[in-house]
């Protein structure tokens, strides 16, 4: 299936599930606000993943590191 799930994080326990069920492309669209909105440049959320419908992560960003999963190396 298709379906993926954005969730923010405020601390370890607490957080919310922004979008559940949709597209990748709809996916992409929400983590890319939810990592660049004032709450993720104040620290408010410290943390944003992509989950996948096997509930795998395919996508996270944290707070002062930025996206960590998956690695992309930085091109020469």
């Amino acid at each position: 299936m298709n379906e993926f799930s954005v969730c923010q994080f405020f601390t370890e326990t607490e957080y919310e599930y922004v979008r559940r069920y949709v597209s990748m492309e709809d996916a992409i669209t929400a983590f890319k606000f939810y990592t660049n909105n004032v709450a993720s440049k104040l620290g408010i959320t410290n943390r944003v993943i992509i989950t996948d419908y096997g509930d795998c992560i395919v996508a996270e960003w944290k707070y002062g590191k930025g996206l960590v999963f998956p690695i992309m190396e930085k091109a020469k």
